[in-house]
């Protein structure tokens, strides 16, 4: 216990607080409400006591039964939605004074625990595996993005206890529903095991509703609708289409609005869109949500890597769209396992309803955990409490330094952008004249992941040039890619 008990007993004793109000209502004398740090001190000062206290102080804390009745609820146990022991409200509420009473070295200290696991202070040097610094973007093959310090601190908060799955993911996919107040009226959120596992289980949940037999039943389609549309550049282009097709269903391709109308029939079950095709689609986002809603079939959206602008939350829910996939382990900075599925309510339901913890489904596999979970709530908090415009000076800036820094060397250009979607953000395209720098695109990029940390950067294809972005990076490490790319261009000098 000593090894964790600046983390672990302060949890403890919260939700005991929580736990011991529910349980025992005894009437309480009227004083005032104590503040968050009276709490935090009085929870604190009663950590102490479960270090080194004995048996008989401990017992003060633990909420005692008041009757027979009581005593039998607790032997034999009560259902979780409404007993006083660990329901969905008291978990999350813990969680937000856990963040409130953390004193300021307590989150120091479990990054030293977290350092300590590993003899060298990095897990991964341990292992044999090498860091990265990622320039790249929202990856999923590099490990997609970092947690923010607030959501790693509620993921163990959310290990130390047990829970009800399906209570928690009610719980945080209303506190999410909430705190997208631009939401339409009628849809909700569920968070899911990220943008691959809300597609299949979305997916799935338009066939079959809330209906437990045809739940079962899936892959076999018998006596449900069968058929996804989508437009045919997008099917031939797209790699995640075997979620879609793990329920079980035909895609049918179209072209233009002509061929949706002939191809929709009886057995048309969704519309499904991918966002970061848009702008080479035969017929754009908005015109597709449109066709949905005027042959009455529900529409679809792959929104994966569209955040930022915070705004994409909700645009696509807004623009007429039934259901829209997040990943969140991308720009939403959350759990590389977890993502976000907003729509309407029946249909995230029906989705919930197709994964897991529940059993026989098609999304059986599609897990995530209480602390993913937890993690992902947390992270899209810290998200949607971020000063973008702050931030996005801060990537520009980055960026900037790097450019300085690289055409001081003869041959060496760069310029800016931002791509239209999908990590829209602040981007920086580094060319050279291969007349003055002898080095292939190709070359450059096994250079910069030769080092260690490998610099991870995306090559472009055709020209001598390479595109970064800085929004992944942590402070400071636009220097040493800085210093990696100068070193680069003049070791190879023509």
């Amino acid at each position: 216990m000593a090894a964790t008990g600046c983390f672990t007993i302060p949890v403890f004793l919260i939700c005991s607080h929580f736990r011991r109000i529910n349980e025992t209502p005894l009437p309480l004398p009227k004083t005032r409400q104590m503040s968050i740090k009276e709490k935090a001190a009085q929870l604190w000062a009663r950590s102490a006591i479960f270090v080194s206290g004995s048996r008989s102080d401990m017992m003060r804390y633990r909420p005692q039964p008041k009757t027979l009745r009581d005593l039998v609820h607790k032997r034999e146990g009560t259902n979780m939605r409404t007993a006083g022991v660990w329901n969905r409200r008291n978990f999350l509420s813990s969680l937000g004074v856990v963040a409130a009473a953390w004193p300021g070295s307590a989150l120091a200290r479990s990054r030293k625990a977290a350092a300590a696991a590993s003899a060298s202070g990095n897990i991964y040097k341990e292992l044999g595996v090498k860091t990265m610094i990622n320039a790249w973007g929202t990856i999923t093959v590099i490990g997609g993005s970092l947690i923010p310090p607030e959501a790693v601190a509620a993921m163990s908060a959310a290990a130390e206890h047990y829970v009800s799955i399906p209570d928690l993911l009610e719980a945080t996919g209303d506190r999410v529903g909430k705190m997208l107040k631009d939401l339409p009226s009628g849809h909700s959120a569920t968070i899911t095991s990220g943008a691959a596992g809300a597609i299949m289980c979305g997916v799935a949940g338009t066939l079959t509703g809330e209906n437990k037999d045809l739940i079962r039943q899936l892959p076999d389609l018998t006596g449900m609708k069968s058929e996804v549309l989508m437009l045919k550049s997008q099917h031939q282009h797209y790699g995640y289409n075997p979620q879609i097709l793990a329920s079980g269903v035909k895609i049918v391709e179209v072209e233009s609005p002509d061929d949706v109308r002939q191809a929709v029939t009886e057995k048309t079950a969704l519309m499904f869109f991918v966002n970061y095709l848009d702008e080479t689609s035969e017929i754009r986002v908005a015109d597709w949500a449109k066709l949905g809603r005027q042959y009455n079939v529900p529409t679809f959206n792959d929104c994966a890597a569209d955040t930022p602008p915070v705004s994409h939350l909700t645009d696509y829910n807004n623009m007429g769209y039934d259901l829209v996939a997040f990943s969140g382990g991308k720009g939403l900075r959350g759990p590389q396992c977890a993502g976000l599925l907003l729509g309407r309510k029946d249909l995230v339901r029906a989705a919930r309803f197709n994964s897991a913890p529940f059993a026989p489904t098609i999304g059986r596999g599609m897990k995530v955990g209480k602390e993913e979970i937890v993690g992902m709530w947390k992270a899209l908090e810290v998200y949607l409490s971020n000063d973008q415009e702050k931030l996005t000076q801060e990537w520009w800036d980055r960026l900037h330094y790097v450019s300085k820094q690289v055409r001081s060397v003869k041959g060496v250009t760069t310029s800016d952008y931002v791509p239209p979607i999908a990590n829209h953000v602040p981007t920086m395209r580094i060319e050279w004249d291969a007349q003055k720098v002898a080095l292939t695109t190709a070359q450059a990029v096994e250079f910069l992941q030769s080092g260690d940390p490998a610099v991870m950067v995306q090559g472009e294809a055709g020209g001598h040039s390479l595109s970064m972005t800085s929004f992944m990076l942590k402070p400071g490490e636009e220097r040493l890619i800085a210093s990696r790319m100068k070193e680069m261009f003049k070791a190879h000098k023509a």
